[in-house]
């Protein structure tokens, strides 16, 4: 009788072995995994720029609701958005220490909640303290999704398609401005600027539930990944970096690289021309086109489209020119090049017929379009070369760093734009094409060709 005991024993853990043997071949795999991780940082992305535009959009038509006089609402939107700026370069710079930390997974999850939260309390402003205190919440949350995307990208993506997948989330950034124009505009018509505030909460919290699904853990432990895909990426990535000592270095280590400082200095120049359009476009278009917000809503989409169209070209571009054997720092600095004169042409020449556009406001919003395909072609670029110079957990701080210098730039800016915009916008957009060369010489001539280490 024990005998027979022994036997069944046996035989159902024999069966239980199989059963689980069977579960794991039957474990769920997923072709192209990487492609769907960066899809999801993408809509991130669009997500976050839906968030942050909502206010610039509704700004030119609802500041009168809190006592400000037409006179002062371009340096109200100033004070804010400096506000929200000021927290996003602390954040840039905390956030990618965080993503270093705790991995992309969870600090992706927490920059979320962090901006969805935020921007849902925008609808509870009741002045201009308020609103400026819950911009600087949404800016030093919303501030992860940059370096949490780049070192993504680099723990998902061989060097050659570092700027492709660069190129798909940073399109996100420009398909969320271009959604948001009409999609804010449409909300704020049919149920106010408070419910249009509550309501685009909603899309982060919802994005959190594919995230989490798809994106289990790293490649070379990810349950859904393919043995091909997951020897490609840690034959091509991950034994790259475990090919040197990889190092953590400290922030004021980091200092000590031309690489950095390059990096650091070059988004200090160009990253403000973004942040110019994405801040001002809509206050732009109403008072040197007298558009209202139906028109903003027509109109103000457009240029982004043709900014995502050059942030896939330039990654595509850069990554072609990895394939045909030209080294990954020199690929991203030709890219940048090309950014830099289609940016310096078109807003040169938007500057000097400024008066004459007055009348014709296809061909502005075309120069105007001309200049964001230019600046996504090459930022993704410049976004992609802290894993292209630097190795393991100093992608994310270095990243971040960046960033921080981007924001300081942008504020310099945007503290500007109130005075030198008092008798029209020429000022304006010659002081940015002034920017573009700057930026072009550093990263040009204060980077090094080789990753960097100190010994």
């Amino acid at each position: 009788m024990y005998s027979a005991q022994c036997v069944k024993i046996l035989s159902k853990n024999k069966m239980i072995g199989e059963l689980i043997n069977i579960g794991q071949r039957k474990t769920m795999k997923v072709k192209g995994l990487r492609w769907w991780i960066i899809g999801l940082i993408g809509m991130a992305t669009i997500i976050n720029y839906i968030d942050r535009s909502a206010i610039n959009i509704m700004w030119p038509y609802i500041y009168r609701e809190f006592g400000i006089t037409d006179a002062n609402n371009k340096s109200a939107l100033a004070l804010i958005t400096t506000f929200f700026m000021v927290a996003y370069a602390i954040g840039q710079t905390a956030t990618g220490k965080m993503m270093d930390a705790i991995g992309t997974r969870l600090g992706m999850v927490v920059s979320i909640i962090g901006w969805s939260i935020s921007i849902a309390l925008h609808a509870t402003a009741r002045s201009l303290t308020s609103f400026s205190i819950f911009r600087a919440m949404l800016g030093i949350s919303e501030a992860g999704n940059w370096p949490g995307a780049t070192k993504s990208n680099a723990e998902w993506f061989p060097a050659k398609e570092r700027a492709i997948a660069q190129g798909i989330f940073g399109a996100g950034a420009s398909l969320g401005s271009v959604v948001a124009a009409p999609f804010i505009a449409g909300l704020y018509l049919a149920f106010g600027w408070r419910a249009t505030f509550a309501g685009v909460a909603v899309l982060g919290f919802l994005w959190i539930i594919p995230w989490l699904i798809v994106n289990k853990n790293t490649p070379d432990k990810h349950p859904w990944i393919t043995k091909e895909e997951q020897d490609y990426i840690i034959n091509k990535t991950l034994r790259q970096d475990s090919a040197v000592n990889v190092r953590v270095y400290s922030w004021t280590q980091l200092l000590q690289f031309k690489n950095t400082w390059g990096i650091i200095s070059s988004r200090f120049f160009i990253d403000p021309i973004w942040w110019m359009f994405v801040t001002w476009l809509p206050t732009f278009l109403k008072d040197q086109f007298a558009f209202d917000i139906k028109q903003v809503g027509a109109f103000a989409w457009l240029p982004y489209l043709f900014a995502a169209i050059g942030g896939i070209a330039g990654g595509f571009y850069s990554s072609m020119l990895v394939k045909k054997g030209m080294a990954a720092n020199r690929a991203r600095k030709v890219s940048i090049s090309i950014g830099c004169f289609i940016m310096l042409l078109s807003l040169a020449i938007t500057a000097f017929y400024m008066d004459q556009l007055k009348d014709h406001v296809s061909i502005a919003i075309a120069l105007i379009s001309a200049t964001l395909f230019g600046f996504q072609f090459l930022i993704n670029n410049l976004q992609t070369l802290p894993s292209d110079y630097f190795n393991g957990k100093n992608v994310g701080t270095v990243s971040g760093m960046g960033g921080t210098s981007a924001v300081a730039g942008t504020i310099i800016l945007t503290l500007l734009v109130p005075s030198i915009t008092r008798t029209g916008y020429t000022t304006l957009f010659v002081l940015a094409a002034m920017m573009v060369p700057l930026a072009w010489i550093c990263i040009t001539f204060i980077t090094s060709k080789s990753k960097t280490t100190i010994n």
